[in-house]
């Protein structure tokens, strides 16, 4: 994709080529492979341990744990857990499953054991590669898994139970000779937090690399150009991670930087530094943290960045002025979904960003504000953001095959059938007069806190397992450093009184079993939460008193 002159001739000039047969492997490590010494991944941990691995490495160990999982019974579509942070092996396992036409199920390092029983046991995974925190989070529940066979671990995660990667792979030939796959074969699934009861997981297909790489290229104004050196603290066990940073950086043979480690505005700016990162893609949170950390960084750091995306919230323009006063860039802003990704944003280099707007849709990507029954509403006026199926007579490769096992949620997802149904985001924008899009919340409950989507419901049914709590209600509440946190408003047991001890308690039980990023920062004890006449708690209460500093 080339530069243009507007927005207009960007969009308008560009059209779908998704070949028939299509593999995500091939496209991001095979066929730079034979280029001995072209570099993908850089590597740095929390103790200064470095690497770094050429795709010719990469592609030789992933014909490696190919041959390893087929030796373990791994057959095509069965699914692969991977629940392990930024390191080469990630990276390693994504290719070694796609190229054997394996299901890769990636699964944050962060989840706890509930959030990894449901998830392993839904998606009815075969193997679980693992790393040595991870393993300790996988032991408790790895008996309710019977279909869950092999586990591998990695770098120290040892149990008698546990295959050790150092020890197999070595084992196994470099070579392996990939299956060939359709565009529309199945590659991975990713679980996202829903409204109400357990996460949905998204079936991606091969082609979704394709769909997301428009956006990709127009956020990063037109990547790559000579020098582009790649990082981002996004867990790649996520969209944000997979699809906005380390499979399109190696589509085009770019390297990449892997940081295994929690983020730390300091550390991120060191890590710019010392790797000469010309892009990133940073939650508004990160930038945030940046830049209260160091106002002036260019008087500290050698700095080179050439282009910023960011997503999740808005940036907001104090952030976006700092940006483009001290880093030298303008944040191109996105938005998507793991079900329909990279769909509207900027790009600074074509259209000018106007503070508090999504941006304009991307190249490939139908986007129109429906109301609720699917008709298109006027400019200015407030609808839900929904993405057709076909662009300019071509089919978009960006959405998601299906929900896993759960017909009636994809049914859910469209308005219409076919070609001309339109994929529904459940966020809500308006349009103006000059085709930006700006953000108006959500038509259901589901809210992000520091770049993760979360859902209500998984929270909710782990704090009422607590014995001191006999129902929970959880929403997004306005922050000042995260833009929202999760805050649960608690209704006790009888004989049970609110005390700090007790928030704590229920704070540290919801942390043990689901991940960090979900236990509630804030907690309100109330009498009784607001409910339906048909007993439905009535979360948008509870956000309409939050926001106006009242108490329920």
């Amino acid at each position: 994709m080339k530069p243009a002159a507007n927005w207009e001739e960007l969009w308008g000039g560009f059209r779908w080529q998704v070949p028939s047969c299509y593999n995500i492997a091939h496209a991001c490590c095979g066929r730079w492979a034979a280029e001995r010494s072209r570099f993908a991944l850089y590597y740095e941990d929390e103790a200064g341990a470095t690497a770094a691995w050429s795709f010719w490495d990469v592609q030789r160990a992933a014909n490696q744990l190919s041959n390893v999982l087929a030796a373990l019974g791994t057959m095509r579509g069965d699914r692969v857990a991977i629940l392990l942070p930024q390191r080469p092996e990630t990276a390693v396992a994504h290719m070694a499953c796609y190229q054997m036409g394996a299901v890769a199920l990636p699964l944050s390092h962060l989840f706890g054991p509930d959030a990894l029983e449901y998830r392993l046991g839904h998606a009815e995974a075969r193997v679980a590669i693992v790393d040595a925190d991870t393993l300790e989070k996988l032991a408790p529940v790895k008996d309710k898994l019977p279909g869950l066979k092999h586990v591998i671990g990695v770098g120290g995660a040892r149990e008698s139970w546990v295959r050790e990667w150092d020890r197999l792979l070595p084992l196994a030939s470099t070579r392996f000779t990939p299956v060939d796959t359709a565009a529309d074969d199945p590659a991975l699934i990713i679980y996202t937090s829903g409204t109400t009861g357990n996460p949905k997981g998204a079936l991606m297909a091969q082609r979704t690399l394709l769909g997301n790489l428009p956006g990709f290229v127009c956020s990063h104004d037109f990547y790559p150009q000579p020098g582009d050196m790649f990082w981002s603290p996004a867990d790649w066990a996520w969209t944000g991670g997979l699809f906005d940073a380390l499979l399109p950086v190696w589509n085009f043979g770019q390297p990449i930087l892997a940081y295994r480690g929690r983020f730390d505005p300091e550390k991120a700016f060191w890590l710019i530094e010392k790797y000469g990162v010309k892009n990133s893609f940073l939650f508004p949170t990160a930038l945030k943290m940046m830049m209260k950390a160091q106002p002036r960084p260019r008087d500290k750091y050698d700095l080179g960045l050439r282009s910023v995306m960011s997503g999740g919230e808005a940036v907001g323009a104090t952030v976006a002025e700092w940006a483009q006063a001290e880093l030298g860039v303008s944040i191109n802003e996105i938005f998507g979904q793991t079900e329909i990704n990279y769909v509207v944003g900027g790009c600074s280099s074509v259209y000018p960003a106007k503070p508090g707007a999504m941006g304009r849709p991307y190249p490939g990507h139908q986007v129109a504000i429906l109301d609720e029954d699917g008709h298109p509403v006027a400019a200015g006026e407030v609808g839900e953001v929904c993405v057709q199926r076909s662009c300019q007579g071509l089919a978009d490769p960006v959405f998601l095959l299906e929900y896993w096992k759960n017909p009636q949620a994809t049914q859910d997802k469209y308005f219409g059938s076919g070609a001309q149904a339109w994929g529904r985001t459940g966020d809500l924008a308006r349009q103006d007069e000059d085709g930006y899009l700006w953000y108006q919340g959500r038509s259901d409950d589901v809210f992000k806190s520091a770049g993760y989507r979360i859902g209500p419901g998984e929270i909710e049914n782990c704090l009422v397992k607590h014995a001191a709590v006999a129902n929970a209600a959880v929403i997004g509440a306005p922050d000042a450093t995260r833009g929202t946190i999760v805050k649960a408003f608690i209704v006790l047991q009888p004989g049970q009184a609110p005390t700090a001890e007790l928030e704590a308690d229920i704070q540290a039980h919801v942390r043990k079993f689901l991940a960090p990023y979900e236990y509630p920062k804030a907690i309100e004890f109330i009498d009784a939460l607001p409910m339906t006449t048909t007993g439905k708690v009535q979360r948008r209460i509870l956000r309409q008193r939050e926001q106006q500093g009242s108490k329920p």
